[in-house]
């Protein structure tokens, strides 16, 4: 008999679940908070079926996040990672009961892993979601679900360093179902995109050096075949902090290039300028050596702030060249038998010198005219001086043998007098070509340096322009 009133029980309460589950209702007992146990377990039971009473009808699926960090951006495999709160939001048609009845209870927590849950993915996902699971959702009483979790997300991403430490980069998550086209699920945006670009501003942290610019989105509907998905197309803007790398890259390069500009006021003739600027080169080098591992590299392209360190580099041994030019014609200085061409007089000297408004030194006066006729006339000059006491002997010594027997020691005096005047020109001639040489080589390192100065210069402004522009555009 008792047996029998068991199997009644059982037959009645499967009669009362089946019967509330067509009615759309949990039920509930008098003395207990909520929906009965065996209501809810007949719910479990469905989780493989999609909770429509009318599988005619989508199930409504809202999404929204949160961004909490930006973990980490690598160029080289273009793979973004962030750290997302989202929230999920749908609708179950057979968890649905009347808070009257359940003792004013409206809503729950359940089991996520009980119940059946759209299959919303991130299209760009490339990795495994590491990050820890949140089993519980929260369901109120006219069925709506609400289910919130951490997600590790990392995807992939068409970043542009083309303008780095400057970059801005714009990536996008596409939220969607993976298998259930629109006749199925219809997925939505749960806020709109400014309120979830206000909390993202709001919550952001541990972004180290990204900050997030702004977070846009779209909905549209994806088509592959007769098939068609709804889709969220959400762009997160990130930018990059330069502070670190205009630091650690950007100045000491400056500093470098500053020391490079003012090693031309070194005196080319009494200072080894070429070893200095050797040794300055392969500080440079080694610097940009230690300095890599802060550069992104990618296959599609190389930042602008790698082509600026092998353009300072480049300037750097353009002014070595500059330095063995200048070394090379002082030293035609040391050659005592090379002249200075005519031409190099004419260009160099006269018009290159009034061009860059050189500065003479008060010892040394511009040449007007070529000199060639100096040194005949010099040796005219001593010639005469040799010939003359020979003809003025004569009336200047009335004796004749005191005379006869001077004339010797006077002539041996005179030629004495003579090498010594022709050495003496010589020297002079000598340290007149070797001066002629110095200014020469004076002139073209003024040159060059105002040159090299106005290639900097116009470098500089090129790559400051280049970098303002793109901060005012961020």
């Amino acid at each position: 008999m008792s047996l029998s009133l068991q199997r009644i029980s059982i037959i009645s309460a499967l009669l009362l679940i089946a019967v509330s589950l067509c009615c759309g209702k949990l039920t509930c007992k008098e003395g207990h908070s909520g929906p009965t146990h065996e209501s809810m377990q007949a719910v479990f039971d469905l989780k493989s079926f999609r909770p429509a009473v009318n599988l005619s009808n989508p199930t409504i699926s809202n999404i929204s996040f949160t961004l909490y960090a930006v973990l980490g951006v690598n160029e080289k495999t273009q793979i973004l990672t962030t750290f997302l709160w989202l929230r999920q939001y749908w609708r179950h048609e057979f968890l649905v009961w009347d808070p009257d009845e359940c003792d004013g209870v409206t809503r729950i927590s359940l089991p996520a892993a009980q119940l059946w849950s759209p299959d919303i993915i991130v299209y760009e996902f490339v990795d495994d979601d590491v990050s820890q699971a949140c089993p519980y959702v929260y369901v109120n009483h006219t069925g709506h679900i609400r289910w919130d979790r951490m997600l590790r997300l990392v995807s992939s991403c068409n970043l542009e360093i083309f303008s780095f430490p400057f970059d801005v980069q714009n990536c996008s998550f596409t939220f969607g179902s993976y298998m259930h086209t629109i006749r199925d699920v219809r997925v939505g945006p749960a806020l709109t995109f400014e309120e979830m670009s206000g909390n993202s501003k709001r919550y952001l942290e541990a972004s180290g050096e990204w900050e997030l610019v702004d977070i846009l989105g779209e909905t549209s509907i994806l088509k592959f075949g007769i098939d068609q998905w709804d889709i969220i197309t959400i762009w997160v803007v990130i930018k990059r902090r330069p502070v670190l790398y205009v630091v650690n890259l950007l100045i000491p390069s400056s500093f470098l290039m500053l020391i490079d500009i003012m090693s031309f006021y070194l005196p080319p003739h009494s200072v080894d300028r070429a070893s200095f600027k050797m040794t300055l080169i392969l500080g440079y080098t080694v610097f940009l050596l230690i300095m890599n591992d802060l550069l992104p590299s990618t296959a599609n392209g190389t930042p602008i702030i790698g082509i600026y360190f092998s353009v300072c580099l480049a300037l750097m041994v353009i002014s070595l060249l500059e330095t063995v030019i200048i070394t090379n014609v002082l030293h035609h200085s040391s050659m005592k038998s090379k002249e200075v061409p005519n031409w190099v007089r004419v260009v160099v000297l006269k018009h290159i010198a009034n061009l860059i408004c050189y500065k003479w030194p008060e010892d040394v006066q511009p040449p007007s005219e070529p000199q060639e006729d100096k040194p005949q006339s010099s040796n005219s000059n001593s010639e005469s001086w040799n010939i003359q006491p020979a003809i003025e002997t004569p009336a200047t010594h009335p004796n004749t043998n005191e005379g006869a027997a001077s004339m010797p020691e006077l002539k041996q005096i005179c030629q004495y007098l003579g090498d010594l005047r022709a050495h003496l020109i010589s020297l002079q001639k000598e340290n007149e070509l070797t001066d002629q040489w110095c200014q020469v080589g004076y002139v073209l390192d003024f040159l060059l340096f105002r040159v090299y100065l106005l290639l900097i210069s116009c470098y500089a402004m090129v790559i400051i322009c280049m970098w303002c522009v793109w901060i005012s555009q961020t």
